[in-house]
């Protein structure tokens, strides 16, 4: 072919796809507000030379999480070595690793004054455990300076490697969080080399090697699923163990990703919610801005009854002992 007749074939390409792109709903659009609480925040994250995921995946929520001193920290650099056709991160080589980076964190921590901390990652299958010793790390860090602070870590699956996860579970986070993302006819196209069984086995053996605490998940919607199929993952979830879910909009973040097949309305996450309470969650938080770690402490708040980071020491204990006798009870 030759450079005229291609370059031809890539302008018609992308007039299509200009063509085949659905027009935002008024209840997607955001005003961004920067006011002192974000000016302070991005100051801390440079000073400590941190990343979040807010900044890399472009999350749509950043101004109003930042704003009430709440963010996802990702850890073991930026660069991810799977490329997801929906996710905005960097993805190549990754040279980064600082043993240092929990100490960091758990300084932002403090800094920040938080009472609930999502901690997630990009994936390393470059690292023989992907990560799982920095994971443990962090939270032991956080939970040495800050006891009172409830610890939520959203992972990747560690390439299926059991032994990594439960070293992650062993550091005893609050909240252990793996997101499905998707349907499973659309997994494989949607996720680089994750897999919709992995994910399931990775909630269930984390929930049997310890029960005593939360798993979660995320669901992203508009990308061809049906209804149905949307419901169908939530009984997976649930028939792994799985006690929150979050549903939320998927939005392309470039020209390069995954188009949006439907904006859902608010109403309709509404009825998707009360499903997912119909199917024994503790808690579903569901919306067109709703992502995996939006509001996450109020998540706790809703599905515990009272927050986790408001107990202490034997507390604390019996409080998870008796939420998972009432899991098992019901299972």
């Amino acid at each position: 072919m030759s450079q005229s007749k291609l370059q031809e074939k890539q302008k018609a390409k992308a007039r299509m796809m200009e063509a085949q792109k659905l027009s935002r709903p008024d209840w997607l659009k955001i005003k961004a507000k920067t006011g002192e609480n974000y000016k302070s925040l991005k100051e801390i994250m440079r000073t400590q030379s941190l990343h979040t995921v807010c900044e890399e995946a472009q999350c749509p929520n950043i101004f109003d999480c930042w704003e009430q001193r709440t963010a996802t920290f990702m850890i073991l650099g930026d660069i991810c070595t799977r490329a997801c056709r929906f996710c905005a991160v960097n993805t190549g080589r990754p040279t980064e690793l600082d043993l240092r980076e929990p100490k960091r964190v758990a300084d932002a921590v403090v800094a920040m004054n938080l009472q609930h901390v999502v901690v997630t990652s990009v994936a390393r299958d470059d690292l023989a455990d992907g990560g799982a010793s920095v994971f443990a790390a962090t939270i032991r860090e956080i939970r040495k300076r800050v006891p009172a602070c409830g610890i939520e870590v959203l992972i990747p699956d560690f390439g299926g490697n059991w032994d990594a996860l439960k070293v992650v579970m062993d550091a005893s986070p609050d909240i252990l969080n793996h997101n499905v993302e998707t349907v499973r006819r659309l997994s494989d196209r949607v996720r680089s080399r994750a897999k919709y069984d992995r994910t399931l086995e990775l909630l269930r053996q984390a929930k049997r090697m310890r029960p005593d605490i939360r798993t979660k998940s995320s669901i992203m919607v508009g990308l061809g699923e049906t209804i149905d199929e949307v419901y169908e993952t939530m009984d997976d979830l649930r028939a792994v163990g799985v006690d929150i879910v979050t549903i939320g909009q998927y939005l392309q973040p470039s020209e390069k990703h995954l188009l949006v097949e439907k904006f859902y309305t608010p109403t309709e996450f509404l009825r998707m919610r009360g499903e997912g309470l119909k199917r024994g969650f503790a808690h579903v938080e569901a919306g067109p801005m709703v992502r995996s770690s939006y509001h996450a402490h109020e998540q706790v708040l809703r599905a515990d009854g009272k927050p986790l980071q408001s107990l202490q020491g034997e507390e604390r204990q019996t409080h998870l002992n008796n939420q998972a006798s009432a899991q098992a009870s019901q299972a």
